[in-house]
This record gives C-alpha cells, structure tokens and sequence, in this order.
C-alpha cells in the first residue's frame, strides 16, 4: 500500500516540488495540500494521511499548532507528523516534539533523506536530523513544561527487563537493526519489544518513547559541554 502523505506549507511552489518528489515514488502518493495549519488540520480530518509533512513557519495557525491538534485527536492516531522546516533550532525541535511529532527534518535535506525519512516515520520509527542532539533531550526533554510529563517514573515498573533495555537504546538513537545487533535478538523481536513498551506507557509512537525514558531517568543524558 502506497504512504498517504499531506503537504502542509505556506510556499506553493515548495508543495508542488513536494509533490512532483513524492508521487514520482511507487510507494508514495500525495492526498493534499494545505498553506497553513488550521487548513492542515482540517485536512487532516478528511483525507486520514499516513503522514503530514508539516512547515513550522505559517501565517495564522502555525505547525507547532497544528501538530499538537493533530495528534491530540484520537480519531486521527494512525497519523504521523513529520516536521521540515529551515528553522532547525533546539526550541523549536522540542517544542516539535512535545506537541506529538514524529520526526523533524531541515530543508536542507537531500530529495533521497526526505523520502527515505518519510518511509523512516511510516514505518513507526523516530526520526531526528543530527541538529536534534543530545543537548537537545538534556536541556528541554529532561525538564518539561508544566503538565509535560508523558509517563512517570513508577510506569517503567510495568515493562519487562527486555524492553526497558531495548527502550534505552532506541533512547540513544539506535535503529531497530542497530539494537538488533547488539541484543543478539532479530529485528522482528525488538521492533515487538518496541511496540509493547509504547503500549505499556501510553505513547503514540517511538519518539515519545525516546521522551519517556529521558524524562523517567531509564537513560541519563550526558551533560553538555560548555
């Protein structure tokens, strides 16, 4: 089955070369196209992408919003965010990622990372762009706004040894196959640890997996260098 993807960006020549990228793909197709983010929402609604490839920077109702809106919605949890935008900065990367993204990529990405990126998010897997650091996780994730919390801390008794191992080292960015290699297990089996460890803690995908085990102190962020 062909990724659904919504373009959602204020540039519409941006969104046409989107759209020339994506559907030049077998496994690929554009739904929609909004130009700011009360219309990605409402699209959202109707069209019930795989994923939303959502700009940050819009007039009105901007991507954080949208984003948020989006995956706050229960009917729409089968929907993925994906963020791209040329504001690459630790801010708005957790900010992304508190309000329920997926993944969040620079503009600057080649046309091959962006829709291998957008296979990365359809396939249930975090995606951050290397300016998504670890100082990233230490300075904004580890410390959360006010009712930010996703899971507390007592919440991690509920997994089992193996999946609190395997959460740790997708906290640490490893891939499915990265874990696989050093568990000596199959990636079938981690992805399935994976899976039962979002389930037991609530979390609508593998990057608020990776939120949960910095913000429960499973996986301790090394400090940042001054």
């Amino acid at each position: 089955m062909s990724i659904r993807v919504l373009l959602a960006d204020d540039q519409a020549l941006l969104r046409a070369t989107f759209r020339i990228l994506i559907d030049s793909c077998d496994d690929m197709e554009v739904v929609g196209e909004a130009s700011d983010g009360a219309e990605a929402v409402q699209l959202t609604g109707v069209h019930r992408p795989d994923i939303v490839l959502m700009d940050i920077r819009m007039p009105g109702t901007d991507g954080l919003a949208a984003t948020s809106a989006i995956c706050a919605d229960p009917d729409l949890s089968a929907t993925r965010v994906l963020i791209l935008t040329t504001f690459e900065t630790e801010d708005y990367v957790a900010q992304a990622l508190r309000a329920g993204a997926s993944g969040f990529l620079g503009k600057d990405v080649t046309a091959d990372t962006l829709l291998a990126g957008l296979r990365t998010v359809s396939g249930g897997e975090a995606l951050l762009s290397p300016g998504a650091t670890r100082t990233l996780i230490t300075r904004f994730l580890t410390s959360p706004a006010p009712g930010a919390q996703l899971a507390p801390p007592e919440r991690l008794a509920d997994l089992t040894v193996r999946e609190r191992e395997v959460m740790a080292l997708a906290a640490e960015g490893k891939s499915n196959t990265e874990i696989a290699e050093d568990l000596t297990l199959s990636p079938l089996t981690v992805r399935t640890h994976i899976h039962r460890a979002m389930t037991k803690l609530g979390a609508r995908d593998r990057a608020q997996l990776v939120v949960i085990a910095y913000q429960t102190g499973l996986v301790r962020a090394a400090r940042p260098r001054s």
